[in-house]
């Protein structure tokens, strides 16, 4: 996170203090919201019931933590957070906590809720020592339009606040199989109450049980993947979410979280004939009624739990096309799931970016504030929100991107993309901002910032070009002096990989020196591409962005 920005975060947080300290509620408030931006990135998984919300959220820790049946827990709103000791606890309406038991059954975490009343109980607080919840804060949310209108309010109230203030989550990634008009009723309400209409910038869609598409056949994720594009492209969808990606929940759960025991079964059904192979693995009824000759019942019903018949089918095919280790055989069923694509798409658009998320949505809760509490004092704390809100750059490129969205520019022709990819559509870092290769040298990326330097400042200063549309040609002309900045002349050299544009230090000196520098947060300056997948350190630990200080040492979000 940008410390500069957390810095002027806090200091408006403490101003606002100094002004409305008198009211406890709001007090509190202010209190909530200054651990918030020392937080991680607060990700809330949302979607319709039955939609694989707790599955894709395992799947993203890397463990079987959160409960996948209709229990009691499962209409809880639960918080999922880095603790060096595993830890839950049931925090209730009035602020008092409940320590409860953990245990394991079936390979999966087990909550006792003690006999404690669920409607009583305001959250769940989980604590795990998983390396993912180093850089996250997940919280899983009860099923939307839930048969009882009480738990699904529940997401509601913690995602769309009734009063109209932002949510409590940073940003979403809310699961859909098939896209319902309630599915779009909610995204619009999350988009406006986060931060006003437009704000599509921060909300994710992904194609949930995408191996189910076409009745699960071998080519299904494949076809998940077109009617993703196809998603993505809808006027309907476009203005409420930054992309919709197809990611098969089970599969990734289940690859993150392989035994040696899966894949021995696997291995033994891809060395079956192939006519039987084919013939059992053709429905999941056929493999558990006919398959007794060849595996006994409580393998059959193993595999079929953890992975599905589509999961186990593809699952074969990559051992028989050369997955030779469990290990393998994992980085594959990940890789082909989407669950890399996804991950790949929260760091490029929401960590990389944490600090303007979280700070934009301050912002909101504090001209709310001022607008309904006009106390003495409050017009100084106006002018440190417009002053707050006018210093950073990085939250001018998010209003541009979400405005675009819904409004457009007033740009024309294929600028407009050029303009939202400039601006850290497709990622922050410069590579991606350009349109370079991934292992651009330095040299390559001034050149190409530079090239692009001269048409937008041409589009600028050209008579055609509307005043609304000269703003946003103003904001990316920025950007790109950035990344200059960042980079150096043209005839440098060197690898780019670790270059982060526009939000650094050096953003935009040459036009905006009179603007506090931004600092840039480290170890969010490695860049992922969905398209390279590195090797993983084991089947629980797979990403490098984890490697983050431990709980105590934990820098913000």
């Amino acid at each position: 996170m940008s410390a500069a920005v957390l810095t002027s975060a806090v200091a408006l947080i403490d101003a606002a203090l100094a002004v409305y300290g008198d009211d406890d509620d709001i007090a509190a408030e202010l209190e909530a919201w200054r651990v918030r931006m020392r937080e991680p990135l607060r990700l809330g998984i949302a979607g319709m019931v039955k939609a694989g919300k707790s599955t894709l959220l395992n799947a993203l820790i890397g463990e079987r933590i959160a409960p996948t049946d209709a229990g009691e827990c499962t209409r809880i709103v639960t918080w999922y957070r880095y603790g060096a000791t595993p830890s839950v606890r049931a925090v209730h309406a009035d602020g008092s906590e409940t320590s409860l038991a953990l245990r394991r059954g079936d390979g999966r975490l087990q909550l006792d809720l003690r006999g404690l009343d669920p409607d009583g109980i305001a959250h769940i607080d989980i604590r795990w020592p998983a390396l993912s919840l180093r850089s996250l804060v997940l919280v899983d949310t009860p099923g939307i339009e839930s048969i009882s209108e009480r738990v699904s309010g529940r997401s509601l109230t913690f995602l769309t606040p009734a009063r109209g203030g932002p949510s409590e989550a940073d940003a979403i990634v809310y699961l859909l199989r098939h896209l319902h008009p309630s599915d779009l009723s909610f995204l619009a309400a999350f988009r406006d109450a986060d931060s006003g209409a437009g704000n599509s910038v921060n909300a994710l869609a992904v194609l949930s049980r995408a191996d189910e598409v076409g009745g699960g056949r071998l080519d299904a994720l494949l076809s998940a993947r077109g009617i993703a594009a196809r998603y993505r492209e809808m006027p309907a969808l476009r203005p409420l979410a930054v992309t919709v990606v197809p990611v098969a929940g089970l599969i990734a759960e289940s690859a993150r979280s392989m035994q040696e025991r899966d894949f021995a079964a696997l291995r033994e059904i891809a060395g079956w004939d192939r006519d039987q192979r084919d013939r059992l693995l053709l429905s999941a009824d056929r493999f558990i009624r006919d398959g007794a000759s060849v595996l006994d019942a409580r393998t059959r019903a193993g595999l079929l739990d953890r992975f599905g018949i589509a999961g186990i089918r593809l699952g074969v095919a990559l051992v028989r096309g050369g997955a030779a280790t469990s290990q393998r055989l994992a980085e594959q069923l990940v890789i082909q799931s989407g669950l890399e694509e996804l991950r790949s798409v929260i760091r490029r658009q929401f960590r990389s970016r944490a600090a303007a998320l979280k700070t934009r949505a301050l912002l909101a809760y504090m001209n709310d504030l001022v607008r309904s509490r006009p106390l003495a004092g409050a017009d100084s704390l106006r002018e440190g929100i417009e002053g707050l809100a006018d210093a950073s750059h990085e939250l001018r490129e998010l209003d541009v991107l979400a405005r675009s969205r819904v409004d457009g520019l007033g740009l024309t022709g294929g600028v407009v993309d050029e303009a939202e990819r400039i601006l850290g559509a497709d990622g922050t870092d410069a590579a991606a901002r350009v349109d370079a290769a991934p292992d651009a040298t330095r040299r390559q990326l001034a050149e190409r910032a530079d090239e692009l330097l001269t048409r937008w400042r041409a589009l600028a200063e050209s008579p055609s070009t509307s005043r609304a549309a000269q703003r946003v040609c103003a904001v990316v002309v920025r950007t790109l002096d950035g990344i200059l900045s960042e980079v150096g002349p043209a005839g440098g050299g060197g690898s780019m990989a670790d270059v982060e544009a526009a939000t650094g230090p050096g953003a935009g000196r040459r036009e905006q020196r009179r603007q506090q520098s931004e600092g840039q947060e480290p170890g969010v300056r490695e860049r992922e591409h969905p398209e390279r997948h590195p090797g993983f350190a084991g089947t629980g630990e797979l990403q490098r962005d984890d490697a983050q200080p431990p709980e105590g040492g934990q820098r913000s979000a």
